[in-house]
């Protein structure tokens, strides 16, 4: 089966990979123009041998590093003492292959629906969550309170900028929170900093940590796709599990909430686009500074536009504008803007509302008709390939050295 996107008559698989193999001796351009042949000739195929025929249900990690041990010459394995050039290399061939498979109508779908599923992390911890309601990471505080299930980034040191880490700390309390039936609501903040800038206020997140992009602790798949594809489109669509009802659906979804204090720079700001309520403090902002920072902010070039406008949409993303939580803009962004002493009873009264029984099917059509998971697979698809090649420009580097370098570092 070809992807939706493939014109070219189905060849033989084991002859394109021959002819890849054949060709990597020759410049790299070359090599993947042929890397991309053979993914939309054959995506569906390939996937299918990683998967057993779909059967097994791989997360996006996995996924690659099958691929690497089966089809080398297609996803090249890191080598030893890998150094950056060789590792941005891998990476952007690790794009071009993700991006055959989610291209794929089959195959994406396929891999989009199995990254909802629960991390064996969250199953893990499960038990004791349900008992003691409360769940400390390094990155993130989980706490059940009356049925609502408080999600605080408490990063402190870098002000909640996320890396691989906090990835995975916040994947494994979003799970949690869909997970335990006991929750109805969940709410994301930031919390209170020791920064000196910032000593005892809320921050809610500075966006992408721009030091470990640096040191090269940023990766292509387990953070910036796995970010996407994980808890983001988990706090979309919910959690995917095995259950009585799964006739009725086959998710787990919640309503969310999330407090802004202070800011909400880049990444921080893609995930207000995901969630039900979004309240603000009058003093906070909210930027993406994308074109800055030399990256593509994650899906919000679907979604920003869709929310905000078209052109308001380019003035955030292009131009970096920063929006005041004050501005008449704001509130395409933001749904209540109030003092900062007022942040913890608005959260208190949105989670209240969102409680009511038909609350979780209409949302779950809201975003059906807003974001289908087609669209939403053609973007992740594209974004897979090209944010690979803009995590290892030249320009990004360049960003991220000067940051590295600013003491104390604090936010644009």
């Amino acid at each position: 089966m070809t992807t939706e996107t493939s014109e070219a008559p189905a060849t033989d698989l084991s002859r394109d990979l021959a002819r890849l193999t054949d060709a990597r001796s020759t410049t790299a351009d070359r090599v993947r123009r042929l890397r991309v042949t053979v993914m939309d000739r054959h995506a569906d195929e390939i996937y299918d041998r990683l998967t057993d025929g779909r059967s097994a249900r791989p997360r996006i990690a996995e996924l690659v590093t099958a691929a690497a041990d089966a089809f080398p010459a297609l996803v090249p394995p890191p080598g030893p003492a890998e150094p950056p050039a060789d590792r941005a290399a891998r990476e952007i061939d690790q794009g071009i292959f993700l991006r055959g498979v989610l291209r794929s109508p089959v195959a994406g779908r396929h891999l989009l629906t199995s990254m909802l599923q629960p991390t064996e992390r969250a199953l893990r911890l499960l038990p004791e969550f349900r008992g003691t309601g409360v769940l400390q990471t390094e990155s993130v505080r989980l706490e059940r309170r009356a049925g609502v299930a408080h999600l605080t980034m408490c990063r402190d040191d870098c002000l909640n900028a996320e890396d691989n880490r906090q990835v995975d700390d916040m994947e494994t309390a979003v799970d949690l929170a869909l997970l335990d039936p006991d929750v109805q609501v969940g709410v994301v903040r930031g919390g209170t900093m020791t920064h000196p800038r910032y000593r005892g206020r809320r921050v809610f997140s500075a966006g992408i940590n721009l030091k470990a992009l640096h040191a090269g602790r940023i990766s292509l798949v387990d953070f910036l796709l796995r970010r996407e594809l994980g808890y983001i489109s988990k706090l979309v669509r919910g959690v995917l599990v095995e259950r009585e009802d799964s006739w009725r659906s086959a998710t787990v979804e919640k309503p969310w909430v999330a407090a802004v204090d202070t800011f909400a720079i880049g990444g921080g700001c893609q995930l207000l686009l995901v969630f039900d309520h979004v309240i603000a403090g009058a003093d906070a902002y909210v930027s993406l500074p994308a074109a800055q920072e030399g990256i593509i902010p994650g899906v919000s070039n679907l979604r920003l536009g869709r929310v905000a406008g078209a052109r308001l949409a380019r003035q955030v993303v292009l131009g970096g504008r920063r929006i005041r939580a004050t501005e008449p803009d704001a509130r395409l962004l933001i749904d209540e803007v109030v003092e900062p002493d007022a942040v913890d009873a608005a959260v208190e009264r949105a989670a209240d509302a969102l409680r009511a029984p038909a609350v979780v099917p209409n949302r779950s059509m809201l975003n059906l008709a807003e974001e289908p998971l087609d669209v939403f697979r053609a973007y992740v698809a594209e974004f897979a390939l090209q944010q690979a090649v803009r995590l290892h420009a030249a320009d990004v580097g360049d960003k991220a050295a000067r940051f590295s370098a600013a003491v104390p570092a604090t936010p644009p």
